[in-house]
């Protein structure tokens, strides 16, 4: 998949948005309702009413995409409560959202650091 690599910063915008939105809606609702720079590298993402699609806006240096995504499952993507504002997830939380998982049990892994061998000296 052409897309944001696994290092993105994600906001998703909480509130629904009026799908017949493009391009330039979503850049003034970055910039005014979010208070973001839509040209920073960072992933949006914004959802319908009924929690059945997405769209994503992301700006790679080279232009800004814009994806979409309906689900075809009856419940739709996993979603909070909508309120004024935007929260950050991780790229991973992105992928298990977009590919339709409940991305709020998404956690990065715990690291175990393995304990330090002495090597074995001969006498």
């Amino acid at each position: 998949m052409i897309g944001p690599g696994c290092d993105a910063k994600v906001l998703i915008y909480t509130k629904p948005i009026d799908f017949r939105c493009g391009i330039d809606t979503l850049v003034a609702k970055v910039q005014h309702e979010m208070q973001q720079d839509p040209w920073g590298g960072v992933v949006y993402v914004f959802r319908s009413r009924r929690k059945d699609r997405l769209k994503i806006l992301w700006f790679d240096s080279t232009g800004i995409w814009l994806m979409t995504k309906r689900a075809e499952s009856a419940e739709g993507f996993a979603w909070p409560q909508p309120h004024d504002g935007s929260f950050r997830i991780t790229a991973a939380q992105l992928a298990a959202l977009v590919s339709g998982m409940d991305w709020r049990r998404s956690r990065a892994p715990r690291r175990v650091i393995s304990p330090k061998i002495e090597p074995l000296v001969k006498a």
